[in-house]
């Protein structure tokens, strides 16, 4: 599958109005809180932006000769295009580095 240059506009503009959401989720309620409260509050964020979220939306795996309906979640689908995997910790080391 190839993107257009209006669909890679489109996940620039959903990436920085989520990134812009998730910085403004931290600023409210700081570091440490299990991932279940930012992922709640991010997803309000969005909303109140206009973008819609799913949450926890089920993927199915096909594995040999079974499909699993449920093989894993993806914590956060914006507007049905840009995945999302909240994660949190309770103490910064510089060891952990983003996997991207």
């Amino acid at each position: 599958m190839s993107l257009t240059s209006s669909d890679v506009d489109e996940l620039n503009r959903l990436s920085n109005e989520t990134i812009g959401a998730a910085i403004e989720v931290h600023r409210n309620l700081g570091p440490g809180l299990p991932e279940s409260a930012y992922e709640s509050c991010l997803s309000w964020e969005l909303r109140q932006r206009g973008i819609a979220v799913e949450n926890q939306v089920p993927v199915r795996i096909r594995y040999k000769e079974i499909t699993l309906d449920e093989g894993y979640r993806i914590d956060m689908l914006v507007e049905g295009k840009l995945l999302l995997e909240v994660k949190s910790m309770t103490r910064y080391s510089p060891s952990i580095r983003p996997k991207c």
